[in-house]
């Protein structure tokens, strides 16, 4: 089959689209999904694929093992993808972590670096704030400007700032957790509709992980990036790099400072992208992504009927 490349977006879920069983559905359709978790197995020398297949959730949930299992999971659903249909997307981004999918999926970093990668990516992460000193709240319903303000009013010297602008009205923010906390009540004061805490052990994408990022820095030197299939933008800048050092340092500086979601996807559609699709497990980023751009397409890829849907639906 004849490779197109259209005005298309496929993009990939980072930390909170995991869950036990995930992609089973696919693998008991396509030996391919399981395939590529034993790639990611022998290069972890750790049994990825029965983590995710059978738990516990507690071992699924340590960020070292999240990120490798959820990096994994949107590569194998992007191999399969790339076997069905001779479509291929002119764009890519990854949310958070799904920016290291994006850059495997793309052909600009090797499968089996980007999983050592994550792997410790995630240590570090937690490594850098003791469990329990750190915390992510989403705030719904206010202006990301308020936000913003609300978490500078509240700081006292303490860490507190909004680090995943997702969607109009949902931002989530990150820092120590008293900070958090005084940042949720100011945002309820505020008028928020809603104020919660998120079930996670890291605070990603605040001031709290500047020393991971400069450990992280140590291993991205080491990393081989090669020229982009498809144009990705990355989230710290809403920016297209492809100097290995760019790339380099924006990985490195995506740890402390905020994911521009709603940025980027707003920047692909004024380049003329009419579908975005979501590759990976589950659908958290089409909710997102249609609250963002209302006129556009979305999709995901999950299971063997959405992926056959799709295939059908874009192919004709």
């Amino acid at each position: 089959m004849n490779q197109n490349t259209y005005k298309l977006a496929f993009v990939f879920p980072g930390q909170g689209s995991q869950s036990v069983g995930m992609l089973s559905d696919l693998a008991n359709n396509y030996p391919e999904i399981k395939q590529t978790f034993e790639r990611a197995s022998d290069a972890l020398g750790q049994d990825l694929w029965s983590i995710v297949a059978q738990g516990p959730e507690a071992d699924l949930n340590q960020t070292q093992i999240t990120q490798p299992a959820m990096l994994a999971a949107g590569v194998a659903v992007w191999e399969l993808w790339c076997k069905l249909s001779p479509i291929r997307p002119e764009w890519m981004a990854g949310h958070s972590l799904g920016e290291y999918t994006a850059l495997v999926c793309a052909g600009t970093i090797a499968f089996e670096d980007a999983i050592k990668l994550v792997s410790i990516r995630g240590r570090l992460m937690q490594e850098a704030v003791p469990v329990g000193t750190g915390a992510m709240a989403a705030i719904l319903g206010l202006e990301d400007h308020e936000v913003v303000t609300l978490c500078k009013q509240v700081e006292n010297n303490e860490v507190v700032s909004a680090v995943n602008f997702n969607a109009p009205g949902q931002v989530v923010i990150a820092g120590n957790v008293a900070a958090v906390e005084r940042a949720m009540q100011a945002a309820k004061d505020a008028g928020a509709k809603r104020a919660l805490l998120l079930p996670v052990s890291v605070p990603s994408h605040c001031a709290l992980m500047q020393s991971a990022a400069i450990e992280l820095d140590s291993y991205l030197q080491a990393i081989t990036f090669n020229t982009a299939k498809s144009t990705l933008i990355h989230n710290v800048d809403v920016a297209v790099h492809s100097a290995p050092e760019v790339i380099r340092n924006a990985l490195k500086e995506q740890l402390f400072k905020p994911v521009r979601w709603v940025d980027t996807l707003r920047f692909m559609h004024d380049q003329g992208v009419t579908r975005f699709v979501e590759c990976g497990p589950g659908k958290v980023l089409v909710g997102l992504n249609k609250r963002i751009i209302k006129e556009a397409e979305h999709s995901a890829i999950y299971d063997t009927e959405s992926l056959n849907k799709l295939v059908e639906h874009i192919n004709d």
